[in-house]
């Protein structure tokens, strides 16, 4: 079992940067991969970024490839999403969640775990 909580979601002009962090409880987070997704209103929940149990591997979302940084920090147990050049179509509530095999994947069907959602509003 793992629990999931998200934090730094905030209001943020466009141009500026906001780092969300996720805390995961339980022992086995380090062989979870950690996926970030976003939902804006009327819209699906989307892949964002995820990265590999070990961190040697990240992914993106082209929407916001060289603008978006996923890490992780087994150590502490938190998974982080430094968020650069934001934009307005930015805005959504972003999850963090945890996939089993620890390989990490870009469908949400593949996370057994999500925290309840950060809020994120970019203002133009």
């Amino acid at each position: 079992q793992v629990q999931l909580v998200e934090s730094g979601g905030g209001l943020v002009q466009a141009g500026g940067s906001l780092r969300l962090s996720c805390a995961a409880s339980g022992r086995t987070f380090s062989s979870y991969a950690m996926g970030w997704f976003r939902q804006a209103p009327g819209k699906e929940r989307e892949f964002v970024a995820a990265i590999r149990w070990s961190g040697g591997s990240t992914y993106y979302a082209d929407s916001v490839k060289g603008r978006f940084t996923i890490s992780r920090d087994n150590a502490k147990n938190t998974v982080y999403l430094q968020m650069n050049s934001l934009k307005p179509e930015d805005t959504a509530v972003y999850y963090c969640a945890a996939e089993p095999t620890g390989w990490g994947s870009r469908w949400t069907y593949e996370y057994d775990y999500w925290g309840q959602g950060t809020q994120v509003t970019v203002s133009s």
